[in-house]
């Protein structure tokens, strides 16, 4: 089986990129990672990818441009690129019904709750203030809304009396370095089947 080429997409440290790159370079993923786009021109995990001799591409969007037509330069540089997933790790923009449509079930997400609770941003914010005992991280198919796509692993974390949304962000980080890369793993193995909103590993 040929190594999947990816492309992940990034707005800050991109720790989950580090994570997934580093399972790569162990031979555990069947894949390469061609391409890391940003959105913004300082984000610290452009300077890991390009130590890392990977390439990288930085589209800021102008306030005249439509998210459509944002979408479609990002679309014409991976398509160059002969791209076969994307993996969004801290990508701070919705993508468009265009990109998605394009890489159909073949956009991963990671997010740091147990989807459906608490989607969007601030989740372990949202957790906290909820009371919850138990959150965790989800990996999801990118769908055309925010956080609803059909879920393809997830992972509780408990809830302690005297968490932080710092102290809960950083157990539940180190939850997704975890089943991010193992989700990758078998998307890239082509081991996963989507029937409705159901993930099925083969």
């Amino acid at each position: 089986m040929s190594k999947k080429k990816i492309a992940v997409f990034i707005s800050g440290r991109g720790s989950n990129f580090k994570a997934i790159l580093n399972e790569i370079n162990k031979g555990t993923i069947n894949g390469s990672i061609e391409l890391v786009i940003s959105d913004n021109p300082d984000a610290k995990g452009l300077l890991y990818a390009r130590d890392n001799d990977i390439e990288c591409a930085v589209f800021k969007k102008s306030k005249d441009c439509s998210r459509s037509d944002y979408f479609d330069k990002i679309i014409s540089t991976l398509r160059a690129r002969d791209i076969d997933l994307i993996l969004l790790a801290g990508f701070m923009k919705v993508l468009s019904g265009n990109i998605v449509r394009a890489y159909r079930n073949r956009v991963l997400n990671i997010h740091p709750a147990l989807l459906p609770s608490f989607p969007g941003e601030q989740a372990q914010k949202q957790a906290l203030e909820y009371g919850v005992k138990f959150s965790g991280c989800t990996v999801h198919i990118v769908d055309e809304s925010v956080d609803t796509g059909p879920i393809v692993l997830q992972e509780a974390v408990p809830v302690l009396d005297d968490d932080t949304e710092e102290i809960l962000s950083d157990r539940i980080l180190e939850r997704e370095h975890i089943i991010y890369s193992r989700a990758v793993k078998l998307l890239c193995d082509d081991k996963l089947s989507i029937t409705g909103r159901r993930v099925f590993i083969k």
